[in-house]
């Protein structure tokens, strides 16, 4: 019998403990669900637009007043720049933010006849709205499978030996390959809630770990807290 190689034995590895992550993870957090309040797709994009380097809550407390003025693609597309900027600049980068709302509703408005897309080829094309800001799009208005990588998903996939990556789409394609599509939106939810609440940025609690048996990162001197 041919010997397996190496890569191919990683590869097995990688994916046994991607599927034990997930389902560690969908004890911990049954409700996977992202934090932003919307009532439909386009206020589902406008809020994932708005979260770029910013908390869900801040975002929250920003929406209700903007999708009351703003309510759909049309509004938004009329809006006036320097009202909108004033409306979403406790969000930060402001000016670019409601550059790219204006920008993807203008595309959504004259492209699509005021419909939100629901196929990752047709949202990418949209100004201002990349892979991240579809799949959360995909996964949570359209019921598609969508892997959203944010800069949680991202630490936490490293850390957890998931991926060697550290670009956005090739994290992407990577979780992609180690779980089956139904498990790419809440997988993806999940870790975003595991990283703001155990392994965060500057100090991973990792003694109040659930992953802590499926971490490669134990016995290894890092500056995790393990």
């Amino acid at each position: 019998m041919k010997k397996k190689s190496t890569r191919d034995e990683s590869a097995k590895s990688r994916t046994t403990r991607a599927h034990r992550i997930a389902a560690e993870l969908a004890k911990l957090y049954p409700e996977a669900r992202i934090s932003l309040n919307f009532d439909t797709a386009w206020q589902c994009l406008a809020a994932t637009i708005l979260s770029a380097q910013c908390t869900d809550a801040r975002v929250n407390r920003v929406t209700p007043a903007l999708f009351r003025k703003y309510p759909d693609a049309y509004a938004m597309d009329a809006a006036d720049i320097e009202e909108l900027r004033r409306m979403i600049i406790d969000t930060g980068f402001f000016r670019q933010k409601a550059k790219a709302l204006k920008a993807s509703a203008h595309d959504i408005v004259e492209r699509f006849g005021g419909r939100v897309p629901d196929t990752m080829e047709e949202l990418v094309t949209l100004q201002g709205v990349g892979r991240k800001t579809a799949n959360v799009v995909l996964g949570h208005v359209h019921g598609k499978p969508g892997m959203v990588v944010d800069t949680h998903v991202r630490r936490l996939s490293q850390r957890l030996g998931l991926t060697t990556n550290v670009e956005a789409d090739k994290i992407e394609i990577d979780l992609t390959k180690l779980l089956p599509p139904t498990e790419w939106t809440p997988f993806s939810m999940r870790l975003i809630l595991h990283g703001r609440a155990v392994c965060n940025a500057r100090r991973a609690r990792c003694e109040a770990c659930a992953l802590l048996p499926h971490c490669p990162q134990v016995g290894v001197k890092t500056n995790l807290g393990c």
